[in-house]
């Protein structure tokens, strides 16, 4: 069940859409997350009421084409699985948006089953006295 916020210059619905499904997508294909299990946070950023900040650490030529990805999840994915989503991601964001891979800039954040409710204000995953539910996240 990962939680992603996407954030991004420009405003354009149609891109927010590709990017939000290009890395939904990925998660998928890398994570086997259920296509179904799909909660993101679209922003496109106007530069003026709102905008990004970068530079290019560490050695990385970005431009405002830049996209931050940052992938809220459960932990226990080793590294190999991180650098298959990390290069999926880059991957399908390209081929959905043009964006170049050097600009798009992704970070985890692993938390534990408990961290999560899905709604009624339950911990779905860590029920009080009971078996999880929901599927991998």
């Amino acid at each position: 069940m990962p939680f992603v916020r996407i954030d991004t210059l420009g405003t354009d619905p149609a891109r927010l859409d590709a990017l939000g499904q290009a890395v939904q997508d990925a998660l998928v294909e890398t994570l086997g997350v259920p296509p179904e299990d799909r909660f993101q946070v679209l922003t496109g950023h106007d530069g003026v009421t709102s905008t990004l900040r970068y530079d290019d650490y560490p050695g990385v030529r970005r431009d405002d084409s830049l996209v931050f990805v940052a992938v809220t999840m459960r932990a226990g994915r080793d590294a190999d699985v991180k650098r298959a989503m990390y290069r999926r991601i880059a991957e399908t964001v390209y081929e959905r948006t043009g964006t170049e891979p050097r600009n798009v800039f992704v970070t985890v954040t692993e938390n534990t089953s408990a961290d999560w409710s899905f709604g009624h204000g339950l911990a779905q995953y860590a029920p009080a006295g009971g078996e999880p539910a929901g599927a991998s996240g």
